[in-house]
């Protein structure tokens, strides 16, 4: 019987139980900033997009192609970090893509043209995707060493990162060139990252194959067995689904209220922000609620609960409704990602989470120009219900997948 979920805290009581313990928590800590950092650091650089755009004189065509190099750049990169973990750990490699993001954030601001751009945000879309697959390997591997299901805690601390470093860079916007301040994040990222790396540098990943049982689907020579691979990609189809609904709400979600319903601007720009906000609430409770309820009912209950939210959000009548249906929809997707990657890292290890992160962040590509689409076709209110569909189908999966990995409460 698996222990996820059934033990509080790391194994304990033998010799050097509390030192473990220890050095468990330092861990959890180190990582925790280091997915915060990534948050801070891509929401610094969205921030400065129009000023970047300016600078180089691009049209909006021509940025759109610059900006599809974070895309290219991060989905090539997500592919091979899996096998760079393999090889040298995936701690080594965090603090590794921490270092290149940070410096290559600053990139961007120093281009004067945008086929310039466009390369230099190659470099820092390889870093991005890099760092978010090492990151939540070693986020899978210290989750199964605490035998607590934390990862959502992990993806709030992103959540929470991003909306300090959209803050900080909307108020300094107006008072710093662009080459100033994401010099200044990159001057912060590798603070921050001498202060975290040697943590992780220290401590080799806690998920040892003689003291904790391997994942289910596992062949004795470590290799994902072809069924586990197909789970994988199931669990990575249910992390593109809840990432198709944050990015069509990023860029629609404003949009559908101004346009459709007549909202003032300002309420219509916080559409989004109370759909990110209670995101970050249901992932700073997603520990908690994965205890009582499981990973399995997690991903029902999410899927169920931002299905519903998101037919609300998408056709109802008056602005207070629809964004009414924003918050129940962040608060039912917060946690289907963190499981989703939680679980295909639990089941093929580096790679799991690098097909169901590639994936993921697939679907955040996919959404806003498949809403686009459908808007044209019938409406944006119709278009914006794939969300709800896509949703209640995350919801589907999570449940026919319910006995893959490791899920006592399944």
């Amino acid at each position: 019987m698996p222990l996820l979920n059934k033990v509080r805290t790391a194994v304990s009581g033998g010799p050097g139980g509390d030192t473990a313990t220890h050095s468990l928590s330092r861990l959890r800590s180190a990582l925790t900033l280091f997915f915060a950092l990534d948050g801070f650091l891509f929401a610094g650089w969205v921030v400065r997009i129009p000023a970047v755009k300016q600078q180089t004189g691009a049209s909006a065509g021509d940025l759109g192609l610059a900006l599809l190099g974070v895309s290219a750049g991060a989905v090539v990169t997500m592919t091979l970090t899996g096998r760079l973990c393999r090889r040298h750990g995936s701690h080594a490699v965090t603090v590794a893509t921490a270092v290149l993001l940070s410096l290559s954030v600053a990139l961007p601001a120093l281009t004067r043209s945008p086929l310039a751009l466009g390369l230099v945000l190659l470099v820092f879309g390889a870093a991005y995707g890099g760092i978010n697959v090492a990151m939540n390997s070693a986020a899978v591997d210290l989750v199964t060493a605490l035998r607590r299901p934390v990862m959502p805690s992990f993806h709030a601390a992103f959540s929470l990162g991003g909306m300090l470093g959209a803050g900080i860079g909307g108020l300094l916007a107006g008072s710093l060139s662009p080459t100033t301040h994401l010099l200044g994040l990159t001057v912060v990222g590798l603070a921050l990252t001498a202060a975290a790396g040697p943590v992780l540098l220290r401590h080799p990943s806690p998920a040892l194959p003689e003291t904790l049982a391997a994942p289910a689907g596992r062949k004795a020579a470590g290799k994902p067995s072809r069924a586990a691979r197909r789970t994988v990609v199931v669990f990575g189809v249910i992390a593109l689904c809840t990432a198709y609904g944050e990015g069509a709400l990023a860029d629609w979600g404003a949009l559908h209220l101004e346009q459709d319903l007549g909202a003032h601007p300002g309420v219509a720009a916080a559409g989004y922000s109370v759909f990110a906000l209670t995101m970050t609430a249901g992932r700073l409770s997603g520990t908690l609620l994965l205890e009582r309820l499981g990973q399995t009912r997690t991903l029902v209950a999410g899927g169920t609960t931002a299905a519903a939210g998101m037919l609300l959000g998408a056709l109802a009548p008056t602005v207070w409704a629809t964004l009414l249906g924003f918050a129940v929809t962040g608060l039912g997707l917060a946690n289907i990602f963190p499981v989703a990657v939680a679980r295909a890292g639990a089941i093929a290890g580096p790679g799991g989470v690098a097909t169901a992160s590639t994936l993921g962040y697939g679907g955040m590509l996919l959404g806003p120009p498949s809403i686009g689409f459908l808007a044209d076709w019938f409406s944006l209110p119709v278009a914006l219900t794939t969300v709800a569909v896509l949703a209640a189908g995350a919801a589907a999966m999570g449940y026919w997948a319910r006995n893959a990995g490791a899920d006592p409460a399944s």
